[in-house]
Protein backbone atom coordinates (compact mmCIF):
# COMPACT_ATOMS: atom_id res chain seq x y z
CA UNK A 1 0.00 0.00 0.00
CA UNK A 2 2.84 2.33 0.92
CA UNK A 3 4.44 1.48 -2.42
CA UNK A 4 1.39 2.48 -4.35
CA UNK A 5 1.20 5.84 -2.51
CA UNK A 6 4.90 6.50 -3.26
CA UNK A 7 4.52 5.84 -6.99
CA UNK A 8 1.48 8.14 -7.25
CA UNK A 9 3.35 10.96 -5.54
CA UNK A 10 6.28 10.65 -7.99
CA UNK A 11 3.99 10.72 -11.03
CA UNK A 12 2.15 13.78 -9.78
CA UNK A 13 5.35 15.77 -9.25
CA UNK A 14 6.57 14.94 -12.84
CA UNK A 15 3.30 16.13 -14.44
CA UNK A 16 3.52 19.46 -12.65
CA UNK A 17 7.08 19.96 -14.00
CA UNK A 18 5.94 19.29 -17.61
CA UNK A 19 3.08 21.84 -17.68
CA UNK A 20 5.03 24.72 -16.10
CA UNK A 21 4.90 27.67 -18.60
CA UNK A 22 8.06 28.91 -20.31
CA UNK A 23 9.18 32.32 -19.03
CA UNK A 24 8.38 35.15 -21.55
CA UNK A 25 10.53 38.25 -22.14
CA UNK A 26 9.44 41.24 -20.16
CA UNK A 27 7.33 43.67 -22.24
CA UNK A 28 8.78 47.02 -23.20
CA UNK A 29 7.82 49.99 -21.14
CA UNK A 30 4.55 51.56 -22.25
CA UNK A 31 4.40 55.14 -23.47
CA UNK A 32 1.93 57.32 -21.67
CA UNK A 33 0.07 59.83 -23.88
CA UNK A 34 -0.62 63.43 -22.94
CA UNK A 35 -4.19 62.46 -22.08
CA UNK A 36 -3.07 59.93 -19.48
CA UNK A 37 -4.09 56.83 -21.45
CA UNK A 38 -1.54 54.09 -22.06
CA UNK A 39 -0.55 53.77 -25.73
CA UNK A 40 1.08 50.72 -27.31
CA UNK A 41 4.63 51.47 -28.44
CA UNK A 42 5.03 50.12 -31.97
CA UNK A 43 8.63 51.23 -32.57
CA UNK A 44 11.66 52.13 -30.55
CA UNK A 45 12.47 54.92 -33.04
CA UNK A 46 11.56 58.33 -31.62
CA UNK A 47 8.85 60.19 -33.58
CA UNK A 48 8.97 63.97 -33.52
CA UNK A 49 5.63 65.72 -33.51
CA UNK A 50 5.08 68.23 -36.36
CA UNK A 51 4.62 71.77 -35.18
CA UNK A 52 1.39 73.51 -36.21
CA UNK A 53 3.18 76.04 -38.43
CA UNK A 54 5.02 73.23 -40.25
CA UNK A 55 1.76 71.35 -40.81
CA UNK A 56 0.18 74.48 -42.33
CA UNK A 57 3.17 74.97 -44.64
CA UNK A 58 2.89 71.38 -45.92
CA UNK A 59 -0.86 71.78 -46.49
CA UNK A 60 -0.35 75.03 -48.44
CA UNK A 61 2.35 73.42 -50.61
CA UNK A 62 0.14 70.45 -51.50
CA UNK A 63 -2.78 72.74 -52.33
CA UNK A 64 -0.63 74.81 -54.71
CA UNK A 65 0.24 71.65 -56.66
CA UNK A 66 -3.42 70.89 -57.33
CA UNK A 67 -4.91 72.77 -60.29
CA UNK A 68 -8.45 73.94 -59.70
CA UNK A 69 -10.39 74.33 -62.98
CA UNK A 70 -12.10 77.66 -63.43
CA UNK A 71 -14.65 78.54 -66.10
CA UNK A 72 -14.23 81.89 -67.74
CA UNK A 73 -17.12 83.96 -69.08
CA UNK A 74 -17.25 81.94 -72.31
CA UNK A 75 -17.40 78.60 -70.49
CA UNK A 76 -13.81 77.64 -71.30
CA UNK A 77 -11.98 75.78 -68.57
CA UNK A 78 -9.03 77.92 -67.55
CA UNK A 79 -6.19 76.35 -65.58
CA UNK A 80 -4.29 79.54 -64.95
CA UNK A 81 -4.95 82.84 -63.24
CA UNK A 82 -3.06 84.66 -65.99
CA UNK A 83 -5.45 87.15 -67.69
CA UNK A 84 -6.60 86.27 -71.20
CA UNK A 85 -6.19 88.53 -74.23
CA UNK A 86 -9.10 90.82 -74.90
CA UNK A 87 -11.23 89.69 -77.86
CA UNK A 88 -10.69 91.49 -81.16
CA UNK A 89 -14.20 92.93 -80.96
CA UNK A 90 -13.00 95.26 -78.18
CA UNK A 91 -10.22 96.66 -80.36
CA UNK A 92 -11.14 99.23 -83.04
CA UNK A 93 -10.52 97.83 -86.52
CA UNK A 94 -8.34 100.81 -87.48
CA UNK A 95 -5.95 100.20 -84.56
CA UNK A 96 -5.59 96.43 -84.97
CA UNK A 97 -2.21 95.08 -85.97
CA UNK A 98 -1.75 91.64 -87.52
CA UNK A 99 -0.73 89.07 -84.92
CA UNK A 100 0.87 85.75 -85.69
CA UNK A 101 1.97 82.78 -83.66
CA UNK A 102 4.74 80.72 -85.20
CA UNK A 103 3.87 77.87 -82.88
CA UNK A 104 2.14 75.39 -85.20
CA UNK A 105 -0.07 74.14 -82.37
CA UNK A 106 -1.10 77.61 -81.25
CA UNK A 107 -2.75 78.79 -84.45
CA UNK A 108 -2.21 81.92 -86.52
CA UNK A 109 -3.01 85.58 -86.05
CA UNK A 110 -3.49 85.17 -82.31
CA UNK A 111 -6.25 82.54 -82.69
CA UNK A 112 -6.02 78.81 -82.10
CA UNK A 113 -9.05 78.38 -84.39
CA UNK A 114 -6.99 79.49 -87.42
CA UNK A 115 -4.67 76.73 -88.62
CA UNK A 116 -1.91 76.97 -91.19
CA UNK A 117 1.59 78.45 -91.33
CA UNK A 118 3.22 81.85 -91.23
CA UNK A 119 5.15 82.43 -94.44
CA UNK A 120 7.66 84.90 -95.80
CA UNK A 121 6.34 88.22 -97.14
CA UNK A 122 4.77 87.85 -100.57
CA UNK A 123 6.21 90.30 -103.08
CA UNK A 124 4.98 91.32 -106.50
CA UNK A 125 5.04 94.14 -109.03
CA UNK A 126 3.36 97.44 -108.26
CA UNK A 127 0.80 97.21 -105.46
CA UNK A 128 0.85 93.41 -105.39
CA UNK A 129 2.10 91.57 -102.33
CA UNK A 130 1.39 90.66 -98.71
CA UNK A 131 3.89 92.16 -96.23
CA UNK A 132 2.76 89.99 -93.31
CA UNK A 133 1.50 86.82 -94.96
CA UNK A 134 0.03 83.58 -93.68
CA UNK A 135 -1.11 80.45 -95.48
CA UNK A 136 -4.44 79.32 -94.02
CA UNK A 137 -5.63 75.72 -94.26
CA UNK A 138 -8.45 75.53 -91.68
CA UNK A 139 -10.71 77.93 -89.76
CA UNK A 140 -13.00 76.99 -86.86
CA UNK A 141 -12.64 73.31 -87.75
CA UNK A 142 -13.63 73.77 -91.41
CA UNK A 143 -11.00 72.72 -93.96
CA UNK A 144 -10.13 74.86 -96.99
CA UNK A 145 -9.92 72.68 -100.11
CA UNK A 146 -6.56 74.27 -100.78
CA UNK A 147 -4.45 76.51 -98.52
CA UNK A 148 -4.90 80.20 -99.27
CA UNK A 149 -2.42 83.04 -98.79
CA UNK A 150 -3.78 86.16 -97.11
CA UNK A 151 -3.12 88.67 -94.34
CA UNK A 152 -4.28 88.25 -90.76
CA UNK A 153 -7.23 90.66 -91.07
CA UNK A 154 -8.67 88.48 -93.84
CA UNK A 155 -7.91 85.28 -91.93
CA UNK A 156 -9.74 86.49 -88.82
CA UNK A 157 -12.69 87.75 -90.91
CA UNK A 158 -12.97 84.33 -92.54
CA UNK A 159 -12.80 82.66 -89.13
CA UNK A 160 -15.52 84.97 -87.77
CA UNK A 161 -17.81 84.27 -90.71
CA UNK A 162 -17.38 80.49 -90.51
CA UNK A 163 -18.00 80.44 -86.76
CA UNK A 164 -20.94 82.87 -86.57
CA UNK A 165 -22.46 82.46 -90.05
CA UNK A 166 -21.54 79.23 -91.84
CA UNK A 167 -21.69 76.68 -89.03
CA UNK A 168 -24.99 77.87 -87.49
CA UNK A 169 -26.64 78.25 -90.93
CA UNK A 170 -25.69 74.81 -92.25
CA UNK A 171 -26.35 73.18 -88.88
CA UNK A 172 -26.74 69.39 -89.21
CA UNK A 173 -27.60 69.49 -92.93
CA UNK A 174 -25.66 66.66 -94.54
CA UNK A 175 -23.89 66.05 -91.25
CA UNK A 176 -22.63 69.63 -91.06
CA UNK A 177 -20.14 71.77 -92.97
CA UNK A 178 -16.61 70.34 -93.14
CA UNK A 179 -15.01 72.20 -96.05
CA UNK A 180 -14.89 75.39 -98.10
CA UNK A 181 -14.26 75.16 -101.85
CA UNK A 182 -11.67 77.86 -102.55
CA UNK A 183 -12.06 79.32 -106.05
CA UNK A 184 -9.31 81.95 -105.65
CA UNK A 185 -6.93 83.35 -103.08
CA UNK A 186 -3.94 85.62 -103.60
CA UNK A 187 -3.40 86.65 -107.22
CA UNK A 188 -1.57 89.65 -108.64
CA UNK A 189 -4.24 90.97 -111.00
CA UNK A 190 -6.78 93.70 -111.61
CA UNK A 191 -10.42 93.52 -110.61
CA UNK A 192 -12.19 90.71 -112.49
CA UNK A 193 -8.92 90.41 -114.46
CA UNK A 194 -10.04 93.27 -116.67
CA UNK A 195 -7.46 95.41 -118.44
CA UNK A 196 -7.29 98.95 -117.07
CA UNK A 197 -9.28 98.10 -113.94
CA UNK A 198 -8.08 98.92 -110.44
CA UNK A 199 -5.89 96.46 -108.58
CA UNK A 200 -7.95 93.68 -107.01
CA UNK A 201 -7.97 93.01 -103.27
CA UNK A 202 -6.78 89.53 -104.24
CA UNK A 203 -3.48 91.17 -105.23
CA UNK A 204 -3.04 92.44 -101.66
CA UNK A 205 -3.91 89.21 -99.85
CA UNK A 206 -7.20 90.69 -98.63
CA UNK A 207 -9.66 88.51 -100.55
CA UNK A 208 -10.85 84.94 -100.95
CA UNK A 209 -13.44 83.44 -103.31
CA UNK A 210 -15.68 80.57 -102.11
CA UNK A 211 -17.63 78.51 -104.66
CA UNK A 212 -19.10 75.69 -102.57
CA UNK A 213 -19.68 74.27 -99.10
CA UNK A 214 -18.64 70.66 -98.56
CA UNK A 215 -20.78 68.58 -96.18
CA UNK A 216 -19.82 65.64 -93.98
CA UNK A 217 -21.88 63.16 -96.04
CA UNK A 218 -19.86 63.96 -99.18
CA UNK A 219 -22.40 66.25 -100.85
CA UNK A 220 -21.86 69.92 -101.70
CA UNK A 221 -23.86 73.12 -101.76
CA UNK A 222 -22.59 75.13 -104.74
CA UNK A 223 -23.16 78.78 -105.56
CA UNK A 224 -23.53 78.04 -109.29
CA UNK A 225 -26.23 75.36 -109.06
CA UNK A 226 -27.99 76.07 -105.75
CA UNK A 227 -28.34 79.85 -105.63
CA UNK A 228 -32.06 80.75 -105.34
CA UNK A 229 -33.03 77.07 -105.49
CA UNK A 230 -34.85 75.44 -102.61
CA UNK A 231 -33.49 74.97 -99.12
CA UNK A 232 -29.85 75.07 -100.25
CA UNK A 233 -30.49 78.35 -102.06
CA UNK A 234 -31.97 79.87 -98.91
CA UNK A 235 -28.94 78.79 -96.89
CA UNK A 236 -26.59 80.32 -99.48
CA UNK A 237 -28.43 83.64 -99.31
CA UNK A 238 -28.15 83.57 -95.51
CA UNK A 239 -24.42 82.88 -95.83
CA UNK A 240 -24.04 85.81 -98.23
CA UNK A 241 -25.88 88.06 -95.76
CA UNK A 242 -23.92 86.93 -92.66
CA UNK A 243 -20.62 87.57 -94.47
CA UNK A 244 -21.60 91.23 -94.78
CA UNK A 245 -20.02 92.61 -91.62
CA UNK A 246 -16.97 90.45 -91.02
CA UNK A 247 -15.95 91.36 -94.60
CA UNK A 248 -15.84 94.80 -96.19
CA UNK A 249 -16.98 93.54 -99.61
CA UNK A 250 -19.35 90.65 -100.30
CA UNK A 251 -20.29 89.88 -103.91
CA UNK A 252 -22.51 87.04 -105.14
CA UNK A 253 -24.50 85.93 -108.18
CA UNK A 254 -26.81 88.96 -107.95
CA UNK A 255 -23.93 91.44 -108.23
CA UNK A 256 -22.68 90.84 -111.80
CA UNK A 257 -21.82 88.15 -114.33
CA UNK A 258 -18.33 87.69 -112.88
CA UNK A 259 -19.68 86.18 -109.65
CA UNK A 260 -22.32 83.74 -110.84
CA UNK A 261 -20.42 80.76 -109.44
CA UNK A 262 -18.80 82.08 -106.24
CA UNK A 263 -18.85 84.51 -103.34
CA UNK A 264 -16.14 87.16 -103.39
CA UNK A 265 -15.15 88.13 -99.82
CA UNK A 266 -12.60 90.82 -99.04
CA UNK A 267 -11.57 93.11 -96.19
CA UNK A 268 -11.44 96.42 -98.04
CA UNK A 269 -12.25 99.27 -95.64
CA UNK A 270 -14.98 101.63 -96.82
CA UNK A 271 -15.95 104.76 -94.92
CA UNK A 272 -19.63 104.07 -95.58
CA UNK A 273 -19.42 100.51 -94.22
CA UNK A 274 -19.52 97.11 -95.90
CA UNK A 275 -20.40 96.89 -99.58
CA UNK A 276 -22.60 93.84 -100.23
CA UNK A 277 -24.31 92.94 -103.53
Amino acid sequence: MKWIVFVAAVLASGAQADIHPTPRPAPQDDVVSSRGATAIQTSTRPVERMMSQDRQAVTSTEASRTQVPRNDSSGTVQMSDRPRFRPDTLIPAASRTPRRSRDGGGGLCGRSSIQGTAIAPVTGPGACGIPDAVRVSRVSGVQLTRPARMDCDTATALDDWVRTGLLPTIGRTGGGAVGLQVAAGYACRSRNSQAGARVSEHAKGRAIDISAIQLANGSRITVLTDWNRGANGRMLRTLWRTACGPFGTVLGPDSDRYHLDHFHLDTADYRSGSYCR
